[in-house]
This record gives C-alpha cells, sequence and structure tokens, in this order.
C-alpha cells in the first residue's frame, strides 16, 4: 500500500506561480512513477506531468514549457512548480503513484483556482 499527501494549491492571479507537493509514505520502495493528474469541471482528467524512477519525465503539451515536476527519491516526495499560470490551468489537482505491480495510487487532490 502507498499513501500519497498533497500540499499547496490554491488561488492565484493569471500569470503566477504556485508549488504542488506529494509526500508518498507506505511501500514507497516499489514505486515506479509519480506524477500529477488534474481535472477541470466537465472535463476528463488528465496527465499533466509525471516522473519515473530514472529521471524521466513526461509532460502534457499545455504545460510544458510553464511547469517542471522534480522528484526527490530519498525522500519519496513529487513537486510540481507551476508558472506562468493561466485561467485554463484551474482544476483539482492529484497526486498519482504506479508501483511494480502496475497498482496505482491517488492522493485526496488539492485544488488549483486561476483568476483572470
Amino acid at each position: 500500500q502507498v499513501q500519497l499527501v498533497e500540499s499547496g494549491g490554491g488561488l492565484v492571479q493569471a500569470g503566477g506561480s504556485l508549488r504542488l507537493s506529494c509526500a508518498a509514505s507506505g511501500s514507497t520502495s516499489s514505486i515506479i512513477a509519480m506524477g500529477w493528474y488534474r481535472q477541470a469541471p466537465g472535463k476528463q482528467r488528465e496527465l499533466v506531468a509525471i516522473t519515473n524512477s530514472g529521471g524521466r519525465t513526461n509532460y502534457a503539451d499545455s504545460v510544458k514549457g510553464r511547469f517542471t515536476i522534480s522528484r526527490d527519491n530519498a525522500k519519496n516526495t513529487v513537486s510540481l512548480e507551476m508558472n506562468s499560470l493561466k485561467p485554463e490551468d484551474t482544476a483539482v489537482f492529484s497526486c498519482y503513484a504506479v508501483t511494480i505491480w502496475n497498482r496505482s495510487y491517488w492522493g485526496q487532490g488539492t485544488q488549483v483556482t486561476v483568476s483572470s
């Protein structure tokens, strides 16, 4: 079992920045990738960014150049630095982890609201 606890999020004006953090606990040695998804009202959940244990990253096209994902394997944390935020980034952001047994875990979600 893996538990994920997020922090960060909140309300910011367009063009501003926010940082999300996620701490994993439990069977953290089994985690092979961690990342962030988001879901806006009335829309499907979408992958924002993901990083694997080797440091390889992948980003949604909509956030490339604005968001940066980073992972601290020693601390079992993953962070998402979000810059140049746009109103369309408004969503509930959820931390995500997948293990070597292909089991997925989710955090409780944190609201990010970008005002115009």
